[in-house]
């Protein structure tokens, strides 16, 4: 019986890096190049809820937080709008409003900066109508251009019906 010839362990085979640090670096220039930059989409200043209310000291120049209610069908569905106890028909009103109520200022200090819309959902709402209706009050893209409404937006805690 022959026998076998066993390879030292000892030879190592070097491993060379530059081929796969060159595909990481043109993978990093392709998605440098080809990212695009679009308006902001869907970029609100909400406050949620916390546990626990902490009291604050109320200040002077805060207006009166904008209740707006939003109710659901049994299958989730809108079901209806009221803007501080006043039936709204639909978003476009409820936009319409809302700008009938702070106007078109919105620089520093003024009414729309101010001003705070609390949102009451029902528990079973689809959620496009909780975005639909932030959308309606935040503001619109009219001519290209983004006009801000109201961006002091909060949500009443969940309440299970």
């Amino acid at each position: 019986m022959a026998k076998r010839q066993s390879s030292s362990l000892g030879d190592k085979v070097a491993v060379d890096m530059t081929p796969m640090i060159d595909v990481v670096f043109q993978l990093m220039s392709f998605f440098m190049c080809t990212l695009k930059v679009v308006a902001p989409e869907g970029d609100f200043d909400i406050r949620m809820p916390l546990g626990a209310a902490a009291a604050a000291a109320p200040d002077d120049q805060q207006v009166p937080p904008v209740r707006v209610r939003l109710t659901a069908g049994a299958d989730g569905s809108l079901a209806g709008i009221a803007m501080n106890g006043t039936t709204v028909a639909d978003f476009e009103e409820l936009r319409k409003r809302v700008i009938g109520l702070v106007g078109t200022d919105t620089g520093p200090n003024s009414l729309a900066e101010r001003t705070e819309v609390e949102l009451d959902c029902d528990y079973s709402l689809k959620y496009v109508n909780v975005v639909r209706a932030i959308t309606a009050v935040s503001g619109k893209v009219q001519d290209g251009q983004i006009v801000e409404l109201i961006k002091k937006i909060k949500f009443t805690p969940p309440k299970r019906g």
